[in-house]
């Protein structure tokens, strides 16, 4: 990548942020939706810092069993330390333990982002939780990273009197979303709360992110067959049910449910609707109390006409700059390229449409 690379270092100028490295990943035969994802997360700032922060406290441990999140900061720090400023790394350690570690992966056949986004962020918090549990069941063993991994006490309503681990991961990605059913008989409201690391929207034709959020936090009528069992009534009753946001998370993942099953054709079809995603959003009609404004950072994009087949590249905002990812290439962007991406119009050609939205809250101040 010297051409590109270069290119890329003029087009900063003596802008170039200090300190910032502009990496491309190898690719190693159909892992742009692994590629592509690692660049969303790595621009997620206050994910990487930590991350890195992660990665220093133990980096000396030397009997530390490898896994994903020891193989991403390795991979992290690897991008961060670089001393050129801009080239291409090889992500192998990374790519290596995913296919170890998830059957899933291990083919050389297209891969889902999301899938690979949402298996990723859980595995983080999974041995993040574990080692939480092991520092404190040996507190003699536990490590500067440990103090990290344990959040504020969150003591559930209606759930076990154990505290909840809540990790850095916890901190930047998870919300709390609130499930509430309304028997139309007695009039009882019944809420449920849980946790989430994304929101799955369905998308329609020539329409926006708020709208399907809107319609994700709609009111629904559950009759006929989708009668709900009211506790209060003993019985089958017909109710409303709606679904809302009760805390927002730091970084909010949006996934664009781009494929639907058509029963006829027996397969899934790539739906490549028009959807504006704002650089700016506000959670107005799904939150519970207040708005919560957030700035987009990136975006991972499909290329191509059907689920099975095409690739993955994504856009990353970094110092007020947006930069185009393809696997080893880099290259700045201006922001108007990012609407191209919205999705297609009627008898459009274009098959290159947003499927993955990463946006931080402004409530702490955004850093990209």
């Amino acid at each position: 990548m010297g051409a590109a690379g270069s290119k890329l270092e003029k087009a900063f100028g003596d802008q170039f942020p200090e300190g910032e490295r502009y990496f491309g990943l190898e690719n190693f035969g159909n892992t742009g939706y692994c590629n592509c994802v690692l660049q969303a997360l790595y621009f997620c700032v206050p994910f990487r810092e930590q991350l890195l922060e992660y990665y220093a406290n133990n980096k000396n441990i030397g009997d530390a069993e490898e896994n994903l999140l020891t193989c991403l900061a390795d991979l992290f720090s690897q991008i961060s330390s670089q001393k050129k400023k801009t080239g291409v790394i090889a992500p192998k350690r990374f790519v290596q333990r995913l296919k170890k570690q998830s059957e899933l992966f291990r083919s050389y056949m297209p891969q889902d982002a999301f899938e690979f986004l949402n298996f990723l962020l859980n595995e983080l918090v999974d041995i993040l939780e574990k080692e939480a549990q092991a520092a404190k069941s040996d507190p003699e063993t536990s490590s500067p990273s440990d103090k990290a991994a344990n959040g504020p006490k969150n003591v559930q309503a209606n759930g076990p009197q154990k505290d909840p681990l809540v990790t850095w991961m916890h901190k930047n990605f998870q919300g709390i979303l609130t499930n509430e059913t309304k028997c139309l008989r007695c009039e009882t409201v019944t809420a449920r709360d849980e946790t989430f690391f994304d929101l799955s929207l369905d998308i329609e034709r020539n329409s926006s992110i708020t709208s399907c959020l809107e319609n994700f936090s709609s009111t629904k009528i559950l009759n006929a067959k989708d009668k709900y069992f009211c506790d209060k009534c003993c019985s089958l009753q017909e109710a409303q049910k709606r679904m809302k946001i009760k805390k927002p998370p730091h970084i909010l993942v949006i996934r664009l449910k781009r494929y639907k099953h058509i029963e006829q054709l027996g397969r899934y079809m790539k739906l490549s609707y028009w959807v504006v995603f704002p650089l700016e959003l506000k959670l107005s009609n799904t939150m519970e109390d207040a708005d919560s404004e957030y700035s987009l950072f990136a975006v991972v994009v499909h290329v191509g006409s059907g689920p099975n087949h095409g690739h993955y590249v994504s856009l990353v905002k970094s110092h007020n700059h947006w930069l185009f990812f393809d696997d080893e290439n880099v290259e700045m962007i201006d922001e108007s390229v990012v609407q191209t991406f919205f999705g297609s119009a009627q008898d459009s050609s274009n098959t290159d449409h947003g499927c993955i939205l990463f946006y931080e809250s402004l409530g702490n101040g955004n850093k990209s």
